[in-house]
């Protein structure tokens, strides 16, 4: 029986392992070990070769479950613990945990979007289009449907300009790739506080007793907090150079 996490220490290591199944579910490799996630593989790009579980995951133990002859790879130092430097890592940037209780929707938003929850796997090509403005690669693959991870897309007419995505692990569930874009792909602010509106409500109805985590850096950091989060501490990406 998972426990729902409450105190900062149990919500932001909740929120490492919430998103360390969400890059296992991602990558459709790697393996869990006490202190973190690793796959021996490179993972999609965009996504870590490990995720640390524990503030006393070690060096020796990343480097151990993880594959640095091949270019690209990276590891989620979620407590800001690690000193990679010595094995050829880099900070490529810093960020904090985030948290909103449980059952909390978000205040109304006003947006021009409509919103809905993905149900067919020949979507999630469009999704992925609209979230990184590239043509999709098949990262986010049909498996991610049926596991029960919802994708939520804000619609300008037929083309989805907004989105989010809601995964559950670790007793609580994990808000990521949020994202808004105006008719030129510019970042728009209320778009975007309509995106986190659009997925704090998507949690609270479908699991209304699970906090809600995630992690942001910079503007999207502050479009966070307007939404109601709550900062629980930093964490490192670390890229092999």
């Amino acid at each position: 029986m998972t426990i729902t996490p409450t105190t900062p220490e149990q919500l932001r290591a909740a929120a490492a392992r919430n998103n360390a199944e969400w890059c296992s579910a991602v990558s459709r490799s790697g393996h869990f070990r006490d202190s973190l996630w690793c796959s021996p593989h490179r993972t999609p790009p965009l996504y870590p070769d490990a995720v640390t579980l524990t503030p006393g995951a070690t060096a020796a133990e990343v480097l151990a479950g993880v594959d640095t002859a091949v270019p690209g790879c990276s590891v989620k130092d979620s407590f800001a613990a690690l000193d990679l430097a010595p094995a050829g890592f880099e900070v490529l940037f810093e960020a904090q945990w985030i948290h909103r209780p449980a059952g909390m929707a978000a205040a109304p938003a006003g947006s021009r979007l409509d919103w809905d929850e993905l149900e067919a796997p020949g979507e999630l090509a469009a999704w992925e289009t609209a979230w990184d403005g590239a043509d999709s690669t098949g990262l986010f693959h049909e498996g991610l449907l049926r596991e029960g991870i919802l994708f939520l897309a804000g619609r300008d007419g037929s083309r989805i300009t907004a989105g989010a995505v809601l995964s559950t692990g670790g007793g609580v569930v994990g808000v990521s790739n949020v994202f808004a874009h105006d008719a030129h792909d510019a970042h728009d602010d209320a778009d975007a506080d309509a995106a986190w509106a659009a997925a704090l409500d998507a949690a609270a109805r479908h699991w209304p007793q699970l906090p809600v985590v995630g992690y942001e850096h910079g503007e999207d950091l502050d479009t966070a907090v307007r939404a109601g989060f709550t900062p629980l501490g930093p964490l490192r990406i670390w890229l092999h150079t």
